[in-house]
C-alpha cells in the first residue's frame, strides 16, 4: 500500500520540479539507477509499467525503496486500465500516471487516496480530467504540444497543475521554456539517463546529472 498521501505527493512534486521516469528489466540496474537519483537528492520517482512481468520489478523496487531510499516517493506510470492501477497501488505505488486520461482509474486511485495523473493532450481532456478529482493532469506527448500549448492553457484556467513528459531534456535553457510557460513540474527519461551510462553501470554520473537538474529546477520554480 502507499506509503505517503496525496498531498505529500503533490507537494513532493511541485518543489522539487522533477520527476524522474525510467524501466528497466532488470532489477539490480533498476535498484542501481534509483539509490544514484536518490543520492543525487531526487524525492519522487516513476518507475514505468512498459515491459514483461514489469509489477514484479516494481514490487522488488518497492521494498528496495522502503529500506534503503525511505523518503523517496514511489509511483508507476505508462499505466492505461484500472486493474493495472489496482495491482501496482497494492504493490505501494503512491500515484499512478497515465499516457491518457481513463476515468475508471480515477476511481481506484480516488478510493485509496493517491492522485492519478492522466495523460492529456487538449484543453477539455484536462477540463474533464480535473471534474473527475485529478489534481495534476500530464500533457503528453510535450514535444509535439510544445510549451505554447501549456501558456495559452494557463492563461483561461490559471489553476491547473501541470507536469509535461516528453521533450525534455536537463538542460537550463530547455526546462526554462517550459517552467516559464507555467508546468508545476516536469517527467524526464531517456535524457536522464544516457543509455551509454547504464550499460557502463556509471551511477555517479546519473546522481550528479540529478543535483544539477534539481539546482536549475529550484531556481526557475521560486524565481
Amino acid at each position: 500500500m502507499s506509503k505517503f498521501n496525496k498531498i505529500q505527493v503533490l507537494e513532493a512534486m511541485s518543489s522539487s520540479g522533477i520527476v524522474p521516469v525510467f524501466y528497466h528489466s532488470d532489477i539490480d540496474v533498476a535498484k542501481n539507477v534509483v539509490k544514484a537519483c536518490y543520492k543525487g537528492g531526487i524525492r519522487v520517482f516513476e518507475f514505468t509499467n512498459r515491459g514483461e512481468f514489469a509489477h514484479e520489478i516494481f514490487s522488488e523496487l518497492s521494498k528496495f525503496t522502503a529500506k534503503e531510499c525511505p523518503e523517496l516517493i514511489l509511483g508507476t506510470g505508462s499505466v492505461i486500465d484500472a486493474p493495472t492501477a489496482a495491482i501496482y497501488i497494492q504493490l505501494g505505488a503512491n500515484f499512478i500516471v497515465s499516457p491518457l486520461f481513463n476515468p475508471d482509474i480515477v476511481k481506484v486511485a480516488n478510493r485509496r487516496l493517491i492522485p492519478y495523473i492522466p495523460g492529456c493532450g487538449s484543453v477539455s481532456e484536462i477540463g474533464f480530467a480535473q471534474e473527475k478529482g485529478c489534481d495534476l493532469c500530464k500533457i503528453f506527448p510535450g514535444d509535439v504540444l510544445g510549451a505554447n500549448f501549456v501558456k495559452a492553457l494557463k492563461a483561461p484556467m490559471p489553476w491547473t497543475m501541470l507536469m509535461v513528459t516528453g521533450g525534455v531534456k536537463p538542460e537550463e535553457t530547455n526546462l526554462k521554456t517550459w517552467f516559464d510557460a507555467g508546468v508545476t513540474c516536469v517527467g524526464i527519461g531517456s535524457n536522464l539517463f544516457p543509455k551509454e551510462v547504464i550499460t557502463a553501470k556509471e551511477w555517479e554520473k546519473i546522481t550528479t546529472l540529478c543535483k544539477d537538474v534539481l539546482t536549475i529546477t529550484k531556481k526557475l520554480i521560486n524565481n
